[in-house]
């Protein structure tokens, strides 16, 4: 399950009732800009106690459709790839520190 941008708001907005609405959404929406801007430079993005983004270059391939079993060429791509902190990883998985 993935999580849409207004539910973030509105938890943040929970969390923080004295900020104004407004404000939270500015503040979000600079650091997701802020975050897109440098992934885009292929640069690396940390955020500490979560985890790193980072861009990797994927190789070109044959793949098949899977309706249609015809091959299809893919070009190569960027992709996003997503390293959990050490932190995260003991939260989730309920390890003591």
């Amino acid at each position: 399950m993935g999580i849409v941008k207004s539910k973030l708001l509105k938890q943040i907005s929970k969390s923080f009732p004295n900020f104004l609405k407004k404000d939270i959404e500015k503040v979000t929406n600079i650091i997701l800009s802020e975050i897109q801007k440098t992934l885009k430079r292929s640069e690396r993005v940390e955020i500490r106690g979560w985890g790193s983004l980072s861009v990797r270059t994927q190789k070109s391939s044959i793949r098949r459709n899977p309706k249609t079993g015809d091959k299809i060429a893919v070009p190569k791509k960027k992709v996003i790839y997503w390293k959990m902190s050490k932190e995260m990883f003991k939260k989730i998985n309920n390890e003591k520190e």
